[in-house]
């Protein structure tokens, strides 16, 4: 029972719960980012360059023998996909780096908007300030006061 309890204080607390809502977020953008990759980009580089899809490109270093069919086997450096992956990363780079400056300008947008309204009401309250009252109990001892004052001097 009482790692039950532990492992539900855990799981409730803030940072587990922004985490688990971070790595969804992240799996969705992901999948953005690759439909995007996939549908939108290499399309493109594919009409400009007649190829869109590095993974196939490899570079045969030499022949190390032949098959039963007497086809030659190469030792083959297969570079083209970690072209591939290289260029989603830096793409997915590039939209998290464009995400995360727009949100900042928002925040500081947020806090000029923030700082501006308080510069406004300060300077109403300057222009404006409210009546003093005074508390009643010393209302009372200055009209003593001002009384004593009054039956002193006659």
């Amino acid at each position: 029972m009482k790692f039950v309890k532990g492992f539900k204080a855990f799981i409730s607390k803030g940072n587990v719960l922004d985490l688990a809502v971070g790595v969804i977020m992240a799996t969705a953008f992901g999948k953005i980012v690759t439909s995007m990759i996939n549908d939108i980009l290499f399309p493109i580089i594919a009409a400009l360059l007649g190829e869109a899809d590095f993974k196939d490109l490899v570079w045969e270093i030499r022949q190390i023998g032949v098959d039963v069919n007497n086809v030659p086997i190469y030792a083959t450096m297969k570079y083209g996909n970690f072209i591939q992956v290289i260029f989603e990363f830096l793409i997915i780079a590039l939209f998290v780096y464009i995400v995360i400056i727009q949100i900042v300008k928002g925040q500081v947008r947020k806090e000029r908007l923030a700082e501006a309204e308080r510069l406004q009401k300060e300077a109403e309250a300057k222009a404006n300030p409210a009546p003093v009252v005074k508390p009643e109990d010393i209302q009372l001892l200055e009209e003593i006061r001002d009384l004593l004052k009054k039956n002193s001097t006659k």
